[in-house]
């Protein structure tokens, strides 16, 4: 309370910027230099995605975002401008995304899924037991009919270029 009345000059004038008390989310404190910690966690992630293939989409998209919010919490010095401007959530939120996304590198890099040969073969097993009536199976719903009316129109034979197309023109 005392340390409040200091900050707010005692008569509610703001010395210093906004403080944080609460995330209001159980579990996830305030993290009083998020960031600081946001900068950090952002330069770490650019410079261990380097060991992912630079063609990998996974790395494309790491790089691209995280690159993104970097230059956000480089340019912004307010978290709630920073919040605003990256637009996912809280900045303590966005240091648990960071930290995880720092592990899921770790993990692809020990999964090496893009080192797969391109002459594997995957071994395809049909099993034809009657799955149980308890378990979905999450079939899609069928098309529109009229999306299969527009899929022959466009694949049937055009008409020849001396006839009148049937569209009208506007």
């Amino acid at each position: 309370m005392f340390l409040r009345r200091i900050l707010t000059g005692g008569m509610g004038a703001v010395l210093l910027a906004k403080v944080k008390e609460t995330t209001g989310i159980v579990g996830l404190e305030v993290v009083p230099n998020a960031r600081e910690v946001l900068i950090s966690l952002y330069r770490r992630t650019l410079k261990e995605i380097q060991a992912v293939p630079e063609n990998e989409g996974y790395r494309k998209a790491v790089e691209s975002f995280t690159r993104h919010r970097l230059e956000v919490c480089l340019e912004e010095e307010d978290w709630e401008v920073i919040e605003k401007r990256i637009g996912c959530g809280q900045v303590e939120e966005l240091i648990e995304e960071a930290q995880d996304e720092l592990k899921l590198i770790d993990k692809m890099i020990e999964w090496d899924p893009w080192g797969v040969p391109d002459d594997f073969e995957c071994e395809v097993i049909e099993d034809d037991t009657p799955i149980p009536k308890h378990v979905p199976q999450h079939r899609p719903a069928p098309l529109p009919e009229e999306f299969y009316k527009t899929l022959e129109a466009l694949t049937s034979k055009p008409a020849p270029k001396d006839e009148p197309s049937t569209q009208s023109k506007a």
